[in-house]
């Protein structure tokens, strides 16, 4: 395969699990599925830009919940009062801690936004947030191969 090719596959990649680790709509599963399942990437670099991706997409959250926190109330803040509600109390519950959980659908990206209005340190909140979240890739890799 092209240089280009596998570069553009990688890019469209991180793109998505960037934006499926905002706010914004994104299907990073669906696209590691599928290159993986076309054998258009190797599996441990579509895991590892994957990760990065939805690490770096969890980073944008924890900014703007460390640094935003003085629009919390403005109607467009990305994560509603709801949202943030449940964060915090799965955040007192738990701690640091809770950002292991920052793979999981609906609650995770608000729980990295939480993650920053609680002025978690930077190095302990990448770290927690990329080995949940490369685990996560890892085990959907590994499942994608085994199904197909």
């Amino acid at each position: 395969m092209p240089t280009n090719d596998l570069l553009t596959f990688l890019a469209a990649l991180f793109a998505s699990a960037f934006t499926s680790a905002t706010l914004l709509p994104g299907t990073s599963e669906g696209m590691l599925i599928g290159l993986i399942g076309m054998k258009l990437v190797p599996v441990v670099l579509a895991v590892g830009v994957a990760t990065a991706g939805n690490t770096l997409g969890s980073l944008v959250n924890w900014a703007i919940g460390r640094f935003l926190d003085r629009y919390r109330h403005h109607p467009r803040f990305p994560v509603s009062e709801a949202a943030m509600a449940r964060a915090q109390r799965w955040y007192d519950r738990y701690g640091v801690w809770s950002l292991l959980a920052s793979w999981v659908p609906v609650i995770g990206d608000p729980l990295t936004v939480v993650a920053g209005l609680m002025r978690v340190s930077f190095l302990p909140f990448v770290l927690i947030v990329a080995f949940a979240k490369g685990l996560r890739y890892a085990v959907i890799a590994a499942s994608a191969l085994a199904i197909l």
